[in-house]
């Protein structure tokens, strides 16, 4: 009963030990040196041992890995001369055995052959057990006895499963281990495909094609675990590699290695761009150092991988990355490297194609700008000489210096003819550069539609006549004012009537059709001309095309119609185009319209009594007494009136109604007098209207430098008003020999001889007196010492232009003096008009300039029709705008 006790005190005993290891397993499966501990403490405490110990393989011999009651000096000794793969020790012979077995007596063993052990150990009875995982001996697990003590079977079936377990711990480290490189493998791997992403899109998206490069090399570097690296280009012309940017490297050895002569025949980087594969030297101290690897190695450094960067046709460079200490290169390095190269190459090439394109925008640029620079002085240059012939053609035609024969006036009906053919054929080259350079700016005005419709027919009526073309207008009645660039459109519409004119047969309809979709102004031109053909129908839009065969021979440039839809486009509009061949065309256009509001019945009205036959005047007076009492002065002296009592509304009127003159308040509700007055004169439809303000504020200075024409502080008498209306209007006078100008005198300032002699042949046969300066340097001088009724002034001239000569006579904008008439070839800018503003009286352009009218219109403002304030002529000055 005692025995079978005991036996099962020591299974017990056995299964804790046994339990206890298998639980440091389970809580650390890399805790191999704790196994160790805890399985040979449990060997020799439970199998009597004085000594237990571990080995394990290391090649063809066994090094001790654990051990508990062994000396130092033994396991010194052990350590200097390892166990063989051999039967001559207990060990060897367990593993080459692969089972347990145990020795008696070591010393009474034949094959037992180190005696050195034992007698520095003292052991005599020993056992082991092999430690196999798999096939695979990894080790083995012995215990001695100093006495003659045989093990027994159980003894030997617990030694067999302590090496087990340590086995296990052995499996356990080495899964753990190749679990931990693969981990680590995996994330060097997710490291280098984002570094690779980062660097492909980079190479998407950056402008900047250096910083590409660089972020490569730094992320080759910090990847590979280098200490720097450069990233060289290759040249065809000089054969050579440049360094175009490196990290790691101080800016001296940079500047060394950009001077170097790295060439492709004579160098290691270029032997490995030759051979299109990669090359390491491990160390530098040992192989032949051409210029780039002698900067290298008195720099330092050590080892380096050179990477060839390629094409399929051709070099582009090389990615070189380097350490200080010698050493080879993995291949895993080597490949990810090779991953970088290939985006260098890419990032290489978009960087030279950027260079490329760079240097060509440059040179575009300077092109673009030569064209531009060309045509302004080309647009100067032929527009002098072309105003001069249509002027002086003009005068003649007007027969100011005597009759004509019929052969005399049909050559010069036919030079006036060719010349304002060439000058709108200028206008449209100039338009168009300017809408291809992006600096053509709208002049955006509201304005009667119809009106517009009216007035580009009736320019082509007279040639539709002459052909028998019926040519007709339905436009819906409610279109009333439209937003767009007053002169654009009316620019756009004469192209496509002239076209339909001139594409249609004798006897053949051209129609016009204008109406409201949608918020949009929408206007077609049809006629029932030779047609388009399909094919034709998208090239006719480009520049210098017309319409097929049969459109080949007819006048015109083929700029008309890409001038007319970029126009249209502009105004945020389309166009398009139905045609069938031999039956006609539509050409169509749509631009978007704002919301508007229509004056009310009660905000827009005209007094019970008034018969309109004068003049219209528009009021904008909130007060009804005071609306009323001056409408009583006005109607008194034949003017029409009609009143609006806010500001919003009196801007629609003035747009609608087109007034000879407007009488303005300052206190308005709403939108102020001072608003209105400035929006008057901020639009060109509105600029030249003549614009009376009273008011009770005293603020005539304001007033003026706005542009108002005239400016009465209420109360104001039913006489002064009279007065002030009168000088404001325009007052009519007869372009003739025998009109009254005996006492009317010009000043003309203008560089050009022929722009001198033009005007003052048109003004001369009238009875002015003029006088004439060539330049701006002397204006000032002759002007004050004549004191003419106007002065007509030139804005390009060369040393003192016109702008400077304006602001000598009107230094301040409430100065006294002559009124000032600018007449000019250049056009004018929002800066520039801000320069003139309460300056001068109005601007007129060069450029297909009607000679009667002007002459009506300077006696106008020399006879006080237009006071200083105003800038009259808006059409004119934005004839080039």
């Amino acid at each position: 009963m005692g025995t079978l006790e005991g036996r099962l005190a020591r299974a017990q005993e056995q299964f804790r030990a046994t339990s206890d290891i298998l639980a440091v397993l389970a809580s650390d499966s890399s805790a191999q040196e704790q196994v160790f501990d805890a399985v040979v403490e449990n060997a020799r405490r439970l199998l009597n041992a004085q000594v237990a110990q571990i080995y394990l393989v290391e090649g063809d011999s066994y090094h001790l890995a654990r051990s508990v009651g062994m000396s130092r000096e033994f396991r010194d000794f052990i350590a200097r001369h390892p166990i063989r793969r051999d039967r001559a020790t207990l060990v060897g012979r367990v593993t080459l055995d692969r089972v347990t077995q145990h020795i008696p007596d070591v010393l009474a063993d034949p094959e037992y052959g180190r005696t050195d052990f034992q007698r520095l150990g003292g052991y005599r009875s020993m056992m082991g057990a092999p430690m196999l995982v798999g096939e695979r001996v990894v080790g083995a697990l012995s215990v001695w006895r100093t006495e003659v003590d045989p093990f027994d079977e159980d003894e030997e079936a617990l030694l067999s499963t302590f090496a087990e377990q340590a086995a296990l711990a052995v499996r356990h480290v080495q899964l753990f281990t190749a679990l931990e490189s693969r981990s680590a493998e995996l994330g060097r791997k997710v490291d280098q495909l984002e570094a690779l992403a980062d660097v492909g899109e980079a190479i998407s998206s950056s402008l900047d094609p250096d910083e590409v490069l660089t972020m490569i090399v730094s992320r080759a570097v910090q990847l590979s675990g280098t200490d720097g690296g450069s990233l060289m280009e290759y040249d065809d012309a000089s054969r050579t590699f440049n360094v175009r940017t490196a990290y790691g490297t101080s800016p001296d050895v940079i500047a060394a290695l950009r001077e170097a002569e790295i060439h492709i025949d004579e160098t290691w980087v270029g032997r490995a761009a030759r051979d299109r594969a990669v090359h390491q030297i491990t160390d530098l101290a040992g192989v032949p150092l051409d210029p780039h690897l002698r900067i290298l190695f008195e720099s330092g450094w050590r080892s380096l991988i050179a990477i060839p960067l390629v094409r399929p046709d051709r070099v582009v460079g090389a990615l070189v990355v380097r350490r200080k200490s010698p050493g080879s290169f993995s291949a895993d390095t080597c490949e990810m490297l090779t991953a970088f190269a290939s985006q260098s190459a890419v990032a290489l090439t978009n960087a030279r194609l950027y260079q490329q394109l760079e240097r060509q925008s440059i040179e575009l640029a300077q092109a673009s700008r030569h064209k531009s620079e060309f045509l302004a002085s080309m647009s100067h240059e032929l527009r002098t000489p072309l105003n001069a012939v249509i002027g002086f053609s003009e005068v003649l035609l007007e027969r100011m210096f005597g009759e004509l024969n019929e052969r005399q006036e049909d050559y010069l009906q036919d030079i006036h003819a060719a010349g304002r053919h060439l000058l709108a054929l200028l206008g449209d080259i100039l338009d168009l550069s300017k809408i291809e350079a992006g600096r053509m700016e709208l002049d955006v005005t509201s304005f009667p539609i119809a009106d517009v419709l009216d007035q580009t027919i009736a320019l082509v009526r007279e040639r539709a006549t002459l052909h028998g073309i019926r040519l007709t207008l339905d436009a819906d009645e409610s279109l009333g004012l439209v937003d767009a660039d007053e002169l654009r459109l009316k620019q756009v519409l004469l192209n496509l009537l002239s076209n339909a004119v001139k594409f249609t047969p004798d006897g053949g309809r051209v129609e016009v059709h204008a109406t409201r979709e949608d918020d949009s102004l929408v206007i077609t031109v049809s006629d029932t001309g030779v047609g388009i053909e399909a094919d034709d129908q998208v090239r006719i839009f480009d520049s210098f095309q017309q319409g097929g065969r049969s459109a080949s021979t007819a006048e015109g440039t083929g700029l008309g119609l890409t001038l007319t839809k970029r126009i249209v486009e502009l105004h945020g509009g389309r166009m398009w185009l139905v045609s069938t061949p031999g039956e006609g065309s539509t050409f169509g256009l749509s631009i978007p319209q704002p919301q508007r509001r229509a004056p009310a019945h009660d905000e827009l009205w005209m007094t019970e009594d008034a018969v309109p036959t004068g003049p219209l005047v528009v009021v904008i007076e909130d007060d009804p007494r005071s609306a009323e009492l001056v409408s009583l002065h006005l109607e008194a002296a034949g003017l029409t009136v009609v009143v609006s009592r806010s500001g919003e509304d009196g801007l629609d009127a003035v747009r609608m109604l087109e007034p000879a003159a407007v009488i303005l308040d300052i206190h308005l509700p709403g939108m102020s007098g001072w608003d209105v007055l400035a929006t008057l004169k901020g639009e060109a439809a509105t600029a030249g209207l003549p614009v009376v303000v009273v008011s009770v504020e005293p603020e005539r200075g304001r007033g003026f430098a706005l542009g108002a024409a005239e400016y009465l502080v209420k109360p104001v008498r039913g006489e002064h008003l009279l007065a002030a209306v009168e000088r404001a209007l325009p007052a009519p006078v007869a372009a003739d020999r025998d009109a009254d100008v005996a006492d009317l005198s010009a000043v003309i300032v203008d560089d050009d001889p022929l722009a001198l002699k033009l005007v003052r042949s048109t003004l001369e046969p009238l009875g002015w007196t003029v006088h004439t300066c060539s330049g701006g340097q002397d204006a000032a001088e002759l002007v004050r010492a004549v004191a003419p009724s106007v002065v007509i002034m030139d804005l390009l001239m060369p040393e003192v232009d016109g702008f400077a000569v304006i602001e000598q006579l009107r230094p301040d904008l409430r100065a006294s003096g002559p009124p000032i008439v600018v007449l000019t070839a250049k056009p004018l800018t929002p800066r520039d008009r801000e320069r003139l503003e309460g300056r001068i009286a109005f601007v007129a352009q060069k450029a297909g300039l009607d000679l009667a009218d002007l002459a009506k219109r300077l006696a106008a403002v020399a006879t006080g029709g237009s006071g200083p304030g105003e800038q009259g002529g808006g059409r004119e000055g934005a004839g080039d705008d």
